[in-house]
């Protein structure tokens, strides 16, 4: 059972993974999905890739946590053979894309793009010891074969999109193979549940990787699944993985985590597990999205989302949801009420990072509705005080002892716990991810309240 930190956005201090990790092995987890993208702390030509806040060479002893598995992806965005948004937005690695405008894909016709990515699994590899796995990503290839040298080479008699996408995958796998022989590749499978059985055992791919069959949704087609994963044990795959989500996957900018949808997630791969050919199931990977590309928002942050993937990975291993299993739940996370089928609103928490949730909900719940229940329905404000009166800085002295008193009360409270949640946050998270938060989800609407009530002042 892995847990995916999602280090693309808002990567988590080292300190607060200390506290976390131990949580997460109490709860059932017996390792981590690494997705390192800009967080790792490359070196030499590649030190440009590194974001200022990536861990230092020391933080590694924390992300491989004792008693945890480690699985490094040394990628992050998912479109492309390579994923490799983080390494194509630099100028001094624009030539090495697929399609010369885009940084999604990497070119896999030039010997350089492919030295690019051993050049990095080296790096990772050199910071685990006793790696069993290796996920090299490969899911939505969206611009594979629309590039100028794809393009000519799919002219040629035979080649076909699939070829183009197996011969690239195999080229990655063989690479890690040939330098690794003990580690196993992992990709995700969506790139070949379409492909034809014969495509796929002629191709070699079988005795090289390991497939991760992905779906998030409450409702996966759990018979479907069963005939894929019996598709992939015809083809000669002797392994396959899950991943399941238990956060960032119902909304590109979600901030609040609706456990019940991953929780039934979880239940529904259960099903598929207990129809699972032999003993073809390796494991899981319990996916935590923090964006979903590497230019999008950030979604739910991970404090915030700690319930539900206390509840996920107890339900993983308790084989399903009981109430035995919700006062596990409540026990280790110092929890009194624990509800998966609402956005939680009331429940204190004592984990890492409970203060986090408790504030980050009354935000999102709270914030935007009382400001817009001032500016737009109170009566006062549209008919004394409209855009009109206030470019001209003019209102009736009466009329501004019927707002002006709301208002600042108003923005008096929410900066009070905006300031409690900056504090919590710092303890958490670097700056560049508290500025982008706030400045997504709080400073439209602070900053139309404080605009109204200087407004008021200069009037």
């Amino acid at each position: 059972r892995l847990v995916h930190l999602d280090l693309k956005g808002a990567a988590p201090r080292a300190q607060y993974l200390e506290q976390v990790l131990p949580l997460l092995r109490a709860l059932g987890a017996t390792g981590l999905l690494l997705e390192y993208e800009d967080t790792f702390p490359y070196t030499g030509p590649l030190e440009l890739l590194r974001a200022p806040h990536a861990y230092s060479l020391g933080d590694r002893r924390t992300l491989l946590s004792p008693g945890m598995v480690a699985v490094p992806w040394y990628g992050g965005c998912p479109q492309a053979p390579f994923p490799l948004q983080f390494v194509l937005k630099h100028r001094e690695f624009a030539h090495l894309r697929e399609v010369k405008e885009l940084p999604n894909a990497l070119n896999p016709h030039k010997e350089e793009s492919l030295a690019l990515v051993k050049a990095m699994i080296d790096q990772v590899m050199a910071l685990h010891e006793d790696l069993q796995w290796f996920h090299i990503g490969c899911d939505e290839v969206y611009y594979l074969g629309e590039g100028e040298e794809s393009k000519q080479w799919l002219q040629q008699q035979d080649n076909t999109p699939e070829k183009l996408c197996l011969s690239h995958i195999k080229a990655v796998a063989t690479c890690l193979a040939s330098s690794y022989p003990t580690v196993t590749p992992i990709v995700w499978d969506d790139m070949l549940r379409g492909m034809s059985e014969e495509t796929l055992a002629e191709s070699g791919l079988p005795q090289l990787v390991q497939p991760m069959i992905w779906d998030y949704a409450a409702d996966i087609d759990v018979e479907a699944k069963v005939q894929l994963l019996e598709k992939y044990h015809r083809c000669g795959f002797p392994k396959v993985w899950f991943a399941s989500a238990f956060k960032g996957a119902t909304g590109v900018n979600q901030s609040l985590t609706l456990i019940g949808h991953h929780l039934r997630n979880q239940l529904e791969w259960l099903q598929v597990a207990s129809r699972s050919p032999g003993d073809a199931l390796e494991g899981i990977a319990l996916t935590g999205w923090q964006r979903y590309d590497h230019f999008s928002v950030l979604c739910e942050l991970l404090p915030v989302a700690i319930p539900s993937l206390a509840v996920c990975l107890q339900t993983l291993q308790n084989g399903g949801y009981s109430e035995k299993v919700k006062e596990n739940v409540e026990n280790l996370l110092g929890m009194s009420n624990l509800e998966v089928d609402t956005f939680m609103s009331t429940s204190l928490g004592t984990f890492p990072g409970s203060n986090i949730l408790t504030l980050v909900t009354e935000v999102s719940f709270y914030l935007k509705s009382s400001v817009d229940e001032l500016l737009e329905r109170n009566r006062y404000v549209t008919g004394w005080f409209s855009p009109y009166h206030r470019k001209r800085k003019m209102i009736h002295p009466i009329i501004i002892h019927h707002f002006q008193p709301d208002a600042v009360s108003l923005l008096s409270k929410w900066n009070a716990v905006l300031q409690d949640l900056q504090a919590a946050m710092e303890q958490v998270f670097h700056r560049c991810a508290i500025e982008e938060w706030m400045e997504e989800n709080v400073h439209p609407s602070l900053q139309k309240l404080q605009q109204v009530v200087d407004d008021l002042d200069e009037a």
